[in-house]
């Protein structure tokens, strides 16, 4: 599993008008692609009327699945552009369709680029963007004599507290990074003078939302 990567944060549309044209995107996350190909039907169906509507997607964790769309616009013009923004941000699972009204005024090979391009990058804006971060939960239990010095530290630090168990002992369910599971342990065995009982637990992912106007994770 990927340590950490990029996706959007969920459903996201905006309308640009170029040259009289519309181009209406939407945004979605689609961890398959039956649901990508699904998303698409479904802004196909809602805009049935609509001279064009270009998709893109990207799957899985080495974007194994990459496809693009083109809807009738000339060769390379519409489906690829928004296929390149997806990639350029580094993102994940990711699903765009831009819808077209034709306002009557013919942009070109080069313009019809730029439109699809834009188009994509302010429905993603929209969207938002998040980074999924692998992190492994450690499960932490001590007496009831250190519970106020452990979670106060815990509040304090970096780490999350995903839960609080209160039963014969306190236990604590800590979200730590996958990669950072040793320099944890070595910090609260120290906290509690080597009184916590310290256990790793199941892996999960954790959602992280990018400032905004953050517009290339990757940089």
């Amino acid at each position: 599993m990927l340590q950490k990567y990029y996706t959007v944060k969920g459903y996201g549309e905006q309308e640009i008008v170029i040259e009289k044209s519309r181009f209406i995107c939407y945004i979605n996350r689609a961890e398959t692609e039956e649901e990508a190909v699904a998303f698409i039907q479904q802004i196909k169906k809602k805009h049935w009327d609509a001279t064009h509507n270009c998709s893109a997607y990207l799957i899985g964790e080495h974007d194994q699945i990459q496809k693009a769309n083109d809807d009738g616009e000339p060769s390379g013009t519409a489906g690829v552009p928004m296929l390149e923004v997806l990639k350029k941000k580094g993102l994940k699972d990711t699903v765009a369709v831009v819808t077209r009204y034709f306002g009557g005024i013919k942009l070109g090979a080069g313009g019809l680029v730029r439109a699809y391009g834009r188009a994509v990058t302010e429905g993603l804006n929209a969207a938002g963007i998040v980074e999924r971060r692998l992190m492994r939960v450690i499960h932490v239990t001590v007496d009831y004599t250190w519970l106020g010095k452990v979670e106060n530290e815990l509040r304090s630090s970096v780490y999350t507290i995903k839960n609080i168990h209160y039963a014969d002992r306190v236990t604590f369910d800590i979200l730590v990074p996958e990669d950072g599971q040793l320099p944890f342990g070595d910090w609260m065995t120290e906290l509690t003078n080597g009184r916590a009982e310290i256990r790793t637990g199941e892996t999960q992912y954790v959602e992280i939302d990018l400032p905004s106007g953050h517009q290339d994770p990757k940089q």
